[in-house]
This record gives C-alpha cells, structure tokens and sequence, in this order.
C-alpha cells in the first residue's frame, strides 16, 4: 500500500472495523469537572471553581477500549475494578459500550483509582487521583490469566496497557505474552516503569520519549538517540518493534532493519490526555485487521493528532481518520457529524463562547431564512444549524418533498458566513441533536411562540435561553419548514 494513495488510507480507515482486540490491564474511572473561575479564594490564594458541570468516563485500559468501540471494531476487555461504588460506575460504563465483551473481575478490598480533572476555561486547574497501588492476590490472578488467556483464541492481537496499579504485575505480563506466542497472536504492550523485562517478546511496545528515557536510562534530545535507544531495547528484550510518540515532534517507528519518522498531524493542542491510548487503539485495531504495521503505525500518528485537538479524554472516529487524511474542501468543512458537532461545540464552551442552535428543513433558502441566521449569529458566537434530512422532510411534507436533496442543502447553508457549523439530522425533530450540543441560545422566528419551539424546556433546563428572531416582512420561516409541536 503506497503511502501517498488516500483511497488506499481510506479503505484502511473504514476496514478497521474488522478488527476483534483483547485488552487487558489498568482501569480507571476519569471524572473531569467544568466550571468557571471568578475569583480567589478568601482562605487561600488558590481560585474558585464554581463547577458547572461533571462527566464520567472510563480510563487507562478501559480508554483503549472506548478508543476502539469508537472505530466500530470489537474488543474483550479484562480488568479488575473495587469493590466500591466507582468500581460499579466503571462496570456500567463500560458495559454500556457496543461490541465490548467485558471481564471486569471484583477485588475486596481494593480502591478503585480516580483521576478527577478540574477545568476553567478549557486550562486544567488540578488533577486529584485518588488510588490503591498494589498486585491482585495470587487467586485473582489466576483467575484474570486464566479469562485473558480463553479470550486470546477469539481475537488477533493483544494490547498490554499498564499503568502500573497493580493489574499487569510482572509475573502476569509475562505469562500472557507467553499465552499470546504459543498461539501466534500478536502482542502490543504500552509500557510503564524502567525495567521492561517483564514485556519481553512483545511484537510491539509504544512508549512515549519520556518512558523510553527511562527505560535506557539517558535523555534522548533528537532522532538519532530515540533511534539508538529503540533498537537498544529491541536487542535487550526481543521487541519486534518500537512506536515512541514525541508529542509536537510526532512519532518513530523503529525495527531492527527499519526506521520511519511521522511528523506531528496536530493543528493545535488542546488536551493530551488519553492521546496514548488513542494510538495504541488504532495501531491495534490496524494490526487486526491486516494491516502493514508502516500503515497502522500512520493511522495511529493521525488519530494521535485528532485527540490532543479535542478537549478531554477524546477518540478518533473513522469519519475524524478520513476527513484527516483527505479533508472536505471549503464550505463543505462546516458539514459535520453529530458527534463532531459536539465535540466542536464542548471546544468553543471551554473557550468561554455562547453556541447558538436553529433547525429546519431549509428546503428552498430564501432572504428570510438568511435574515433569522444572521440574527441568530448575531445572538451567540458559533451558530450550529440543524437540517432534516431527507427522509425526514418526506415524513413531514410529503413525498414530492424535498426539492432539493440534502447535501445541496447543506452545502448552501454552510456557504453562509453566519453558520458555522451544519448537521444534518434522521429524526423529525431536533431533540436528540440539541442534547448533544447543549447550546446556549436555541433560536426560531418570531412567528413561532415560546411554547411551540422544540426543545424550548430542554434547553432552558441547562441555563440556556429561546430567542425569537424578527422576521424579515413577507418572509416567514415556517413558509418551506413546517412547525414542530414539542
């Protein structure tokens, strides 16, 4: 596959789905805390966070999982948790996730850890991590190589992800990357600690500049120590190969014959949290599903880019891989997905911005429709635009309904400076798409009432506001859209 051939990158992209990967290793639960600070506190000079709001997710091993369920490949996921009520937040996020078979094995006694992230303004304030560090008990762990070793027969490859709280104990790693070569399937390790002898044999190993640092036990200001470094410990432990990621300078890929540099693929750095695990997900789930490990390794550096763009512990989704490697052009750019619209409007509210939503069919754009978008860009500072589809313009007016197909739809609306974002949604009203971004002002034209706008309650509910826009004489909006009744 030559490098070079973005339809070859994209069949790739969209063959990840075909891959079937175990984890097995640390897992956490990461709580990140929104809110906004406006003074110092009068007990210490430290600010205040008036928090505004809290989410939940899983982390460490169970990022590499989530990472890929969002690539729509499937994973068995092995792990232990507390027996503690995030311990039971993390077994029902995770078995919320599709194409999961999880092994979330109960420790008495253990605390499961806690990372809580607090944030302003999109700047991290403080992380708090609340943990118990130590190894399962010989029983349990006899029981966790016993369930990883049976699921290693229905998968391809397998991603160690240590984080050093006890699940991956030496004797452990050791033991399942045994397993893993007795039946010929592939073993990625993302490593932690100076004594890696406990992942020898690994086909693969992902350290970052840092670990691989400590690993060999110097620094490694450039390329050429990285290089050295990597086949250091590929003679000293049998590695097949070494993936270090070098943040802004972005990743090498080192074999014993071989050496191939990939540059950075971040625009801008918001968060690098969880970039790791993103990598060793896509290098994963590429090895899995056939992949030249040079390809897999690309796709990974692309992924790895795409999340530190994001706010939080993020994921790469096919649609972010193939927009990455072959981007839309012009106003087509502003044509998203939900779940990117999401992402985009999380970005702008740790800025600080006001997002702005209105919907409608959008059918036959007219002076009007122009006049309520430039009002409602007017009212906020990133206008997100929902558009029914068309098969949800057929249900609402008819089957000689839409005039014009979606996508020219969409493409005219997003030529407009007044929008910035367009998503085209399924359903018959905009409920669900207004839940993901949550904005701030939901705008319709003022021949619609407070009562008669959809998601009016919802949106007033999270702090937000409906605003009527004037309409401009003789130009109604619900002239091409019909009215939605909540």
């Amino acid at each position: 596959m030559a490098e070079h051939d973005d339809g070859d990158l994209i069949a790739a992209i969209r063959g990840l789905a075909r891959a079937n990967v175990l984890v097995v290793g640390d897992l956490m639960l990461d709580r990140y805390a929104y809110g906004r600070v406006e003074r110092i506190s009068p007990e210490a000079p430290v600010p205040i966070l008036t928090v505004t709001r809290e989410i939940a997710m899983p982390g460490g091993a169970g990022n590499v999982v989530r990472n890929l369920t969002a690539l729509d490949a499937a994973a068995a996921f092995v792990s232990v948790v507390g027996d503690d009520q995030e311990g039971s937040d993390l077994t029902a996020l995770i078995g919320g996730q599709p194409n999961v078979e999880p092994w979330l094995l109960v420790e008495t006694g253990r605390a499961t850890t806690v990372k809580t992230r607090y944030i302003a303004a999109g700047q991290h304030l403080i992380r708090a991590d609340r943990e118990l560090v130590m190894p399962l008990t010989d029983k349990l762990g006899e029981r966790l190589l016993k369930i990883a070793s049976d699921a290693m027969a229905a998968t391809s490859v397998t991603v160690l992800s240590d984080y050093r709280k006890g699940v991956l104990a030496p004797t452990i790693a050791r033991n399942l990357i045994a397993s893993a070569r007795s039946i010929g399937r592939t073993v990625i390790v993302d490593p932690k600690g100076a004594d890696w002898s406990h992942y020898a044999e690994a086909d693969v190993i992902t350290p970052n500049r840092r670990e691989l640092a400590e690993a060999v036990g110097r620094d490694l200001p450039d390329e050429a120590a990285i290089v050295g470094a990597a086949r250091e410990v590929i003679g000293r432990f049998g590695f097949g190969a070494v993936l270090c990621t070098r943040s802004e300078d972005g990743m090498s890929l080192v074999t014993v014959d071989t050496v191939r540099h990939y540059p950075a693929e971040a625009a801008e750095v918001y968060d690098v949290s969880g970039a790791g695990d993103t990598v060793v997900a896509v290098l994963a789930a590429g090895l899995a599903s056939g992949l030249p490990l040079e390809i897999a390794a690309r796709l990974s550096n692309i992924a790895g880019g795409l999340v530190v763009g994001k706010v939080g512990t993020a994921v790469a989704r096919p649609d972010d891989l193939v927009d990455a490697v072959k981007p839309a052009s012009g106003a087509l750019r502003k044509v998203v997905t939900r779940q990117a619209a999401a992402e985009a409007a999380e970005r702008w509210r740790q800025r600080g911005w006001r997002i702005g939503f209105t919907n409608g069919c959008f059918d036959l754009l007219h002076p009007g429709h122009v006049h309520l978008l430039e009002q409602a860009r007017a009212g906020c500072d990133r206008l997100v635009v929902g558009l029914n589809a068309d098969s949800s313009v057929r249900r609402l007016k008819g089957a000689s309904r839409p005039v014009q197909p979606e996508a020219a739809r969409a493409a005219v609306l997003a030529s407009l400076a007044s929008v910035d974002l367009v998503v085209i949604f399924e359903e018959d009203t905009p409920l669900d798409l207004l839940s993901a971004i949550r904005p701030d002002v939901l705008v319709k034209g003022a021949d619609y009432t407070h009562d008669t706008v959809v998601g009016a309650r919802e949106v007033e509910s999270w702090g937000g506001r409906v605003m009527l826009a004037e309409l401009l004489p003789g130009h109604s909006t619900t002239a091409t859209v019909t009215r939605l009744r909540s």
